[in-house]
Protein backbone atom coordinates (compact mmCIF):
# COMPACT_ATOMS: atom_id res chain seq x y z
CA UNK A 1 0.00 0.00 0.00
CA UNK A 2 1.46 3.15 -0.98
CA UNK A 3 2.23 5.63 1.80
CA UNK A 4 0.25 9.22 2.59
CA UNK A 5 2.99 11.94 3.45
CA UNK A 6 1.07 14.34 5.12
CA UNK A 7 4.30 16.57 5.75
CA UNK A 8 4.38 17.03 1.88
CA UNK A 9 1.46 19.50 2.07
CA UNK A 10 2.91 21.55 4.43
CA UNK A 11 5.95 22.34 2.28
CA UNK A 12 3.11 23.07 -0.72
CA UNK A 13 1.45 25.40 2.19
CA UNK A 14 5.01 26.95 2.62
CA UNK A 15 5.53 27.22 -1.01
CA UNK A 16 2.48 28.70 -2.16
CA UNK A 17 2.41 31.53 0.53
CA UNK A 18 5.59 32.32 0.00
CA UNK A 19 5.54 33.11 -3.63
CA UNK A 20 2.14 35.31 -2.83
CA UNK A 21 4.55 37.22 -0.76
CA UNK A 22 7.25 37.38 -2.86
CA UNK A 23 4.70 39.02 -5.57
CA UNK A 24 2.68 41.17 -3.57
CA UNK A 25 6.34 42.96 -2.82
CA UNK A 26 7.23 42.59 -5.79
CA UNK A 27 4.09 44.20 -7.79
CA UNK A 28 4.43 47.33 -4.91
CA UNK A 29 6.31 50.45 -4.08
CA UNK A 30 5.85 49.90 -0.58
CA UNK A 31 8.66 52.02 1.77
CA UNK A 32 10.11 49.15 3.21
CA UNK A 33 14.04 48.00 3.70
CA UNK A 34 16.23 45.44 5.30
CA UNK A 35 17.40 42.11 4.95
CA UNK A 36 14.59 40.49 5.29
CA UNK A 37 12.21 43.22 2.56
CA UNK A 38 14.72 43.25 -0.07
CA UNK A 39 16.66 39.74 0.28
CA UNK A 40 14.35 37.06 2.07
CA UNK A 41 10.78 37.53 0.38
CA UNK A 42 12.55 37.89 -3.20
CA UNK A 43 14.34 34.64 -2.96
CA UNK A 44 11.00 33.36 -2.23
CA UNK A 45 10.71 33.00 -5.89
CA UNK A 46 12.81 30.10 -5.91
CA UNK A 47 10.06 27.76 -3.97
CA UNK A 48 8.80 26.98 -7.62
CA UNK A 49 12.00 24.76 -7.30
CA UNK A 50 10.77 22.95 -4.46
CA UNK A 51 7.04 22.78 -6.13
CA UNK A 52 9.14 21.04 -8.94
CA UNK A 53 10.84 18.30 -6.61
CA UNK A 54 7.66 17.52 -4.62
CA UNK A 55 4.96 17.30 -8.02
CA UNK A 56 8.22 14.34 -9.31
CA UNK A 57 7.59 13.01 -5.67
CA UNK A 58 4.12 12.81 -5.05
CA UNK A 59 3.91 11.50 -8.98
CA UNK A 60 5.89 8.54 -7.91
CA UNK A 61 4.23 8.11 -5.04
CA UNK A 62 1.17 7.30 -6.97
CA UNK A 63 2.17 6.55 -10.23
CA UNK A 64 5.49 4.88 -10.34
CA UNK A 65 5.09 1.57 -9.90
CA UNK A 66 1.94 1.54 -11.83
CA UNK A 67 3.55 2.79 -14.86
CA UNK A 68 6.50 0.44 -14.23
CA UNK A 69 4.51 -2.91 -14.07
CA UNK A 70 2.55 -1.78 -17.09
CA UNK A 71 -0.59 -1.43 -14.39
CA UNK A 72 -2.10 2.23 -15.53
CA UNK A 73 -4.21 3.56 -18.66
CA UNK A 74 -2.25 6.27 -19.90
CA UNK A 75 -5.62 7.31 -21.40
CA UNK A 76 -7.49 7.69 -17.81
CA UNK A 77 -3.81 9.32 -16.54
CA UNK A 78 -3.70 11.97 -19.08
CA UNK A 79 -7.29 12.11 -18.58
CA UNK A 80 -7.36 13.21 -15.22
CA UNK A 81 -4.56 15.76 -15.39
CA UNK A 82 -6.64 17.62 -18.25
CA UNK A 83 -9.96 16.93 -15.74
CA UNK A 84 -7.97 18.18 -12.66
CA UNK A 85 -6.21 21.51 -14.24
CA UNK A 86 -8.10 22.68 -17.23
CA UNK A 87 -11.64 23.56 -15.95
CA UNK A 88 -9.74 25.81 -12.84
CA UNK A 89 -6.95 27.39 -15.25
CA UNK A 90 -9.48 27.91 -18.27
CA UNK A 91 -11.93 30.11 -15.99
CA UNK A 92 -8.55 32.21 -14.74
CA UNK A 93 -7.42 32.83 -18.43
CA UNK A 94 -10.81 33.49 -19.69
CA UNK A 95 -11.44 35.95 -16.34
CA UNK A 96 -7.48 37.43 -17.53
CA UNK A 97 -9.03 38.15 -21.49
CA UNK A 98 -11.67 39.85 -20.52
CA UNK A 99 -9.92 42.15 -18.26
CA UNK A 100 -7.30 42.88 -20.61
CA UNK A 101 -8.50 41.94 -24.50
CA UNK A 102 -6.85 42.33 -27.50
CA UNK A 103 -5.49 40.01 -30.62
CA UNK A 104 -2.42 38.72 -28.57
CA UNK A 105 -4.34 37.76 -25.61
CA UNK A 106 -6.49 35.75 -27.81
CA UNK A 107 -3.83 34.03 -29.37
CA UNK A 108 -2.36 33.26 -25.50
CA UNK A 109 -5.43 31.59 -24.22
CA UNK A 110 -5.16 29.33 -27.06
CA UNK A 111 -2.07 28.44 -25.98
CA UNK A 112 -2.88 28.42 -22.40
CA UNK A 113 -5.81 26.28 -22.87
CA UNK A 114 -4.38 23.44 -24.75
CA UNK A 115 -1.70 23.17 -21.52
CA UNK A 116 0.90 22.46 -23.88
CA UNK A 117 2.38 25.95 -24.05
CA UNK A 118 5.65 24.48 -22.21
CA UNK A 119 6.45 23.23 -25.49
CA UNK A 120 6.91 26.81 -26.64
CA UNK A 121 10.46 28.43 -26.58
CA UNK A 122 8.96 31.64 -24.86
CA UNK A 123 6.54 30.32 -22.41
CA UNK A 124 7.78 32.67 -19.83
CA UNK A 125 6.48 35.63 -22.15
CA UNK A 126 3.08 34.88 -21.87
CA UNK A 127 1.08 37.61 -20.38
CA UNK A 128 -2.23 35.84 -19.74
CA UNK A 129 -1.50 34.13 -16.38
CA UNK A 130 1.41 34.97 -16.42
CA UNK A 131 2.33 32.73 -13.31
CA UNK A 132 0.85 30.07 -15.64
CA UNK A 133 4.65 29.32 -16.87
CA UNK A 134 5.41 26.74 -14.15
CA UNK A 135 1.78 24.96 -14.90
CA UNK A 136 2.57 24.62 -18.04
CA UNK A 137 6.55 23.24 -17.50
CA UNK A 138 4.41 20.86 -14.62
CA UNK A 139 2.05 19.27 -17.47
CA UNK A 140 5.33 19.11 -19.81
CA UNK A 141 6.65 17.02 -16.58
CA UNK A 142 3.36 15.08 -16.72
CA UNK A 143 3.51 14.15 -20.38
CA UNK A 144 7.21 13.15 -20.16
CA UNK A 145 6.59 11.12 -16.56
CA UNK A 146 6.75 7.49 -18.47
CA UNK A 147 10.03 8.01 -19.53
CA UNK A 148 10.78 10.09 -16.31
CA UNK A 149 10.22 6.34 -14.57
CA UNK A 150 11.87 4.63 -16.62
CA UNK A 151 14.99 6.85 -16.28
CA UNK A 152 14.74 6.13 -12.48
CA UNK A 153 14.47 3.03 -12.67
CA UNK A 154 16.76 1.78 -10.40
CA UNK A 155 19.30 3.66 -8.10
CA UNK A 156 22.28 3.62 -10.95
CA UNK A 157 20.59 4.62 -13.61
CA UNK A 158 18.92 7.49 -11.31
CA UNK A 159 22.26 8.91 -10.13
CA UNK A 160 23.34 8.93 -13.70
CA UNK A 161 19.95 10.71 -15.41
CA UNK A 162 19.98 13.43 -12.85
CA UNK A 163 24.22 14.27 -13.15
CA UNK A 164 23.51 14.38 -16.96
CA UNK A 165 20.62 16.61 -15.54
CA UNK A 166 22.98 19.26 -14.05
CA UNK A 167 25.31 19.18 -16.94
CA UNK A 168 22.71 20.05 -18.92
CA UNK A 169 21.35 23.03 -16.59
CA UNK A 170 24.67 24.26 -17.00
CA UNK A 171 24.34 24.37 -20.75
CA UNK A 172 21.23 25.69 -20.87
CA UNK A 173 22.37 28.77 -18.45
CA UNK A 174 25.66 29.16 -20.54
CA UNK A 175 25.28 28.42 -23.94
CA UNK A 176 21.58 27.83 -25.11
CA UNK A 177 20.17 30.72 -22.51
CA UNK A 178 17.48 28.53 -21.61
CA UNK A 179 15.93 29.32 -17.93
CA UNK A 180 13.31 28.29 -15.25
CA UNK A 181 10.99 27.89 -17.87
CA UNK A 182 12.56 24.98 -20.05
CA UNK A 183 11.98 21.63 -18.85
CA UNK A 184 15.40 20.65 -19.49
CA UNK A 185 16.90 23.19 -17.16
CA UNK A 186 14.60 22.28 -14.67
CA UNK A 187 15.19 18.31 -14.71
CA UNK A 188 17.46 18.69 -12.28
CA UNK A 189 14.85 19.32 -9.46
CA UNK A 190 12.35 16.90 -11.16
CA UNK A 191 15.37 13.48 -10.89
CA UNK A 192 16.30 15.25 -7.59
CA UNK A 193 12.42 14.19 -6.26
CA UNK A 194 12.53 11.00 -8.12
CA UNK A 195 15.87 10.69 -6.40
CA UNK A 196 14.33 11.00 -2.60
CA UNK A 197 11.14 9.11 -3.85
CA UNK A 198 13.77 5.97 -3.83
CA UNK A 199 15.39 6.96 -1.08
CA UNK A 200 12.69 7.08 1.07
CA UNK A 201 13.02 3.95 3.07
CA UNK A 202 16.38 5.18 4.30
CA UNK A 203 14.79 8.76 5.04
CA UNK A 204 12.22 7.67 7.09
CA UNK A 205 15.10 6.15 9.36
CA UNK A 206 16.80 9.63 9.54
CA UNK A 207 16.87 11.60 12.86
CA UNK A 208 14.16 14.23 12.67
CA UNK A 209 16.57 16.12 14.53
CA UNK A 210 19.08 15.86 11.80
CA UNK A 211 17.03 16.43 8.97
CA UNK A 212 15.79 19.51 10.26
CA UNK A 213 19.48 20.22 11.02
CA UNK A 214 20.59 19.88 7.49
CA UNK A 215 17.50 21.93 6.08
CA UNK A 216 18.04 25.00 8.20
CA UNK A 217 21.88 24.50 7.39
CA UNK A 218 21.08 24.55 3.62
CA UNK A 219 19.16 27.91 3.85
CA UNK A 220 22.19 29.16 5.46
CA UNK A 221 24.41 28.08 2.85
CA UNK A 222 21.56 29.39 0.28
CA UNK A 223 22.16 33.15 2.02
CA UNK A 224 25.33 32.71 2.15
CA UNK A 225 26.65 31.34 -0.95
CA UNK A 226 24.21 32.94 -3.02
CA UNK A 227 21.08 31.79 -5.39
CA UNK A 228 22.12 29.17 -8.26
CA UNK A 229 21.02 25.86 -9.31
CA UNK A 230 23.19 24.11 -6.33
CA UNK A 231 21.96 26.06 -3.33
CA UNK A 232 18.45 25.75 -5.20
CA UNK A 233 18.29 22.69 -5.04
CA UNK A 234 20.05 21.69 -1.41
CA UNK A 235 16.92 23.46 -0.46
CA UNK A 236 14.90 21.89 -2.07
CA UNK A 237 15.81 18.55 -1.56
CA UNK A 238 17.05 19.07 2.00
CA UNK A 239 13.38 20.80 2.81
CA UNK A 240 11.66 17.65 0.83
CA UNK A 241 13.86 15.17 2.88
CA UNK A 242 12.57 16.57 6.00
CA UNK A 243 9.13 16.30 4.89
CA UNK A 244 9.26 12.32 4.29
CA UNK A 245 10.87 12.48 7.63
CA UNK A 246 8.59 14.35 9.40
CA UNK A 247 4.99 13.36 10.74
CA UNK A 248 2.76 15.74 11.99
CA UNK A 249 3.65 19.05 13.82
CA UNK A 250 4.32 22.07 12.04
CA UNK A 251 4.08 20.74 8.35
CA UNK A 252 0.98 17.91 8.79
CA UNK A 253 -1.88 19.36 10.53
CA UNK A 254 -5.43 20.72 9.07
CA UNK A 255 -4.16 23.80 8.11
CA UNK A 256 -1.72 22.69 5.85
CA UNK A 257 -3.65 20.04 4.59
CA UNK A 258 -6.55 22.97 3.75
CA UNK A 259 -3.67 25.04 1.80
CA UNK A 260 -1.58 22.33 0.21
CA UNK A 261 -4.91 20.97 -1.21
CA UNK A 262 -5.23 23.94 -3.30
CA UNK A 263 -1.81 25.24 -3.31
CA UNK A 264 -1.83 25.16 -6.96
CA UNK A 265 -5.41 27.13 -6.98
CA UNK A 266 -3.84 29.58 -4.74
CA UNK A 267 -0.72 29.79 -7.19
CA UNK A 268 -2.41 30.39 -10.24
CA UNK A 269 -4.77 32.88 -9.19
CA UNK A 270 -3.65 34.69 -6.62
CA UNK A 271 -2.35 37.59 -9.07
CA UNK A 272 -5.51 38.04 -10.70
CA UNK A 273 -7.04 38.30 -6.91
CA UNK A 274 -4.01 41.06 -6.22
CA UNK A 275 -5.23 42.94 -9.66
CA UNK A 276 -8.75 43.02 -8.10
CA UNK A 277 -7.14 44.20 -4.47
CA UNK A 278 -5.11 46.75 -6.42
CA UNK A 279 -8.47 48.49 -8.61
CA UNK A 280 -10.02 48.93 -5.07
CA UNK A 281 -7.23 50.27 -3.45
CA UNK A 282 -6.82 48.32 -0.67
CA UNK A 283 -3.29 48.09 -1.59
CA UNK A 284 -2.48 51.32 0.03
CA UNK A 285 -5.54 51.85 2.12
CA UNK A 286 -3.08 51.65 4.84
CA UNK A 287 0.21 53.02 4.12
CA UNK A 288 3.10 51.93 2.52
CA UNK A 289 4.18 50.37 5.62
CA UNK A 290 4.82 46.61 6.65
CA UNK A 291 1.14 47.07 8.03
CA UNK A 292 -0.08 47.52 4.61
CA UNK A 293 2.35 44.85 3.20
CA UNK A 294 0.82 42.34 5.87
CA UNK A 295 -2.66 43.05 5.02
CA UNK A 296 -2.02 43.13 1.19
CA UNK A 297 -0.76 39.74 1.40
CA UNK A 298 -3.28 38.55 3.95
CA UNK A 299 -5.99 39.68 1.82
CA UNK A 300 -4.51 38.21 -1.70
CA UNK A 301 -4.40 34.44 0.22
CA UNK A 302 -7.80 34.99 1.78
CA UNK A 303 -9.11 36.10 -1.87
CA UNK A 304 -7.32 33.00 -3.79
CA UNK A 305 -8.37 30.51 -0.70
CA UNK A 306 -11.96 31.50 -1.31
CA UNK A 307 -11.86 32.13 -4.63
CA UNK A 308 -10.32 28.52 -5.10
CA UNK A 309 -12.54 26.57 -2.59
CA UNK A 310 -15.74 28.19 -4.14
CA UNK A 311 -14.52 27.27 -7.80
CA UNK A 312 -13.33 23.61 -6.98
CA UNK A 313 -16.87 23.47 -5.56
CA UNK A 314 -18.38 24.64 -8.75
CA UNK A 315 -16.43 22.67 -11.14
CA UNK A 316 -17.01 19.92 -9.19
CA UNK A 317 -20.89 20.18 -9.10
CA UNK A 318 -21.14 20.90 -12.56
CA UNK A 319 -19.03 18.02 -13.63
CA UNK A 320 -21.65 15.95 -11.60
CA UNK A 321 -24.75 17.71 -12.99
CA UNK A 322 -23.42 16.29 -16.28
CA UNK A 323 -22.25 12.85 -15.79
CA UNK A 324 -25.47 11.20 -16.68
CA UNK A 325 -25.84 12.83 -19.95
CA UNK A 326 -22.29 12.05 -20.82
Amino acid sequence: MKKYYGSIDGLRTIACIGIVMMHAASNSNYSLNGFLYESVIPSFTNFVFLFMAVSAFSMCCGYYEKVLNNEISFSDFYGKRFKKILPFFGILVLLDVIMSPSVGAVYEAFADLTLLFGFLPDAGNISVIGVGWFLGLIFVFYLCFPFFCVLIENRRRAWLAFAASLFYNYVCTVYFDAGRTNILYCSCFFLGGGLIYLYRGEIAKFSRVIAAVAAAAAVAVYYAAGENTITCLLVSLSLLIYAVRAEGGMLDNRITKFFGSISMEIYLSHMVIFRIIEKIGLNTAAGNGWIQYAVTVVGVLAGASLFSVVMQKAIALFFHKIRPNM
